[in-house]
């Protein structure tokens, strides 16, 4: 009965708001009913809609995919120094990483549903119902360890909110416990997905032992970049609390994964390039293009560009503590990793295929409807959970402060 009264205070949290709160969800439930529309016509007509064949088969879907399963790992960058050291400044707000790390794991599931075709071959990745071909499929493992990491992060979310709801202690050695799991399990998530890419032995593009450490890298680059931009919009426009050391902290801790990621691109550029195997030549289609087929160098330049400013802008103090150029170099981070993940990391791997031929691959506008039906929906619910975390930490929306404000309105009348 206390969780069904903690739901249905939560709920009354999402009705609760300014105009502009209202707008911003306006503009998701039309993003989202032009998305669906979208995706309608998938469902009717099937994969021809989109641009995928035979050639290039995993595409803008995957790559979104793969990007926000890094979001999602990249909760641990909060978790880390707020349980483990008990640093108090970024514990009050890791609780908002584990938020985004729920609404980013919901939404790489989506798109892997989007992507396999009709949904309801979806029900053969569930576990002990479907048939999953596990444990050969690495598909099913990835699914596995992220929905355990959903089970884990949710798990701990609401134990916290429903504690602070009632003004009860939280139980912190199965806080604790469920933390240090969700550490390794954030290493897993994306670690396995790296493995998807390892595992297919005819792209020698992905054929990398520094696929997983880089995908963890610039994981923990693009989920903090996210966090850092979003913390400031609420502490300007709501009653979200953050001490600006947490902010410079998060940030210089961002500077030691951009190094790591850069170093281990360098390195997989300097074994590809000296070396001067048959190989080399998806790196040089990405790169430099292949006869009159340029299409991905201005994505990959731009994403090299992008990433090394961002570099720069955190790595000198003066910089990364002022909040226009720390801004800049998060927006440049996110955007730079979205195209790596989104079309340097797939196409090139598919583009020449095993027959040597160049397929062009954009992504069609049901494809492109899709993906904004799916972040609109992410964006949704996590909206309306930061708005519930908001009021039940920082606005005192408990049960002992709305009973102290029916008490107090008692009275008066």
């Amino acid at each position: 009965m206390n969780f069904i009264h903690f739901i249905r205070g939560s709920l009354k949290i999402i009705f609760q708001g300014s105009k502009m709160y209202y707008a911003w969800l306006l503009f998701l439930f039309l993003m989202i009913l032009w998305g669906a529309l979208g995706y309608g016509n998938q469902l009717a007509e099937g994969l021809v809609k989109t641009h995928m064949r035979d050639s290039v088969s995993w595409a803008f879907y995957i790559g979104n995919f793969t990007f926000l399963v890094g979001i999602a790992a990249a909760a641990v960058m909060l978790v880390i120094p707020a349980y483990i050291y008990n640093w108090k400044p970024i514990k009050e707000i890791v609780i908002f990483g584990e938020l985004l790390a729920v609404c980013a794991v919901i939404m790489s599931i989506a798109f892997i549903i989007v992507d396999i075709g009709n949904p309801q071959r979806f029900w053969h990745m569930l576990p002990g119902l479907g048939t999953m071909n596990f444990p050969s499929s690495m598909l099913s493992w990835d699914f596995f360890v992220l929905l355990t990491y959903l089970i884990i992060n949710f798990a701990v979310v609401s134990h916290l909110l429903y504690s602070i709801f009632y003004g009860k202690e939280y139980n912190k050695k199965a806080v604790l416990v469920l933390v240090f799991i969700s550490i390794p399990m954030a290493v897993a998530i994306h670690t396995v997905t790296a493995f998807l890419y390892n595992a297919i032995p005819a792209r020698p593009f992905w054929n990398s032992a520094l696929l997983a450490p880089r995908f963890l890298a610039s994981a923990f680059c693009s989920g903090p970049a996210i966090l850092l931009i979003l913390f400031q919009l609420l502490r300007k426009f709501t009653h979200f609390e953050i001490k600006d050391e947490a902010i410079w902290t998060i940030a210089e801790l961002m500077v030691y994964a951009m190094f790591i990621y850069l170093f281990f691109t360098v390195a997989e550029l300097f074994k590809e390039f000296y070396s001067g195997t048959e190989h080399i030549l998806y790196w040089k289609y990405l790169l430099f293009g292949i006869g009159d087929n340029k299409e991905l160098v201005p994505y990959s330049w731009s994403s090299i560009i992008m990433g090394c400013i961002a570099f720069l802008l955190f790595l000198v103090p003066r910089t990364r503590k002022n909040f226009v150029t720390l801004n800049i170099g998060a927006v440049l981070i996110y955007a730079s990793v979205y195209v790596e993940k989104g079309i340097a990391l797939i196409i090139p791997g598919f583009t020449p295929d095993t027959l040597g031929q160049i397929y062009v691959y954009t992504p069609s506008m049901t494809e492109i409807r899709t993906a904004a039906m799916i972040f609109s929906l992410g964006f949704l619910l996590f909206t309306f959970l930061v708005k519930i975390a908001i009021a039940i930490i920082f606005e005192d929306y408990s049960v002992k402060s709305i009973e102290k404000k029916l008490t107090m309105s008692e009275q008066r009348n």
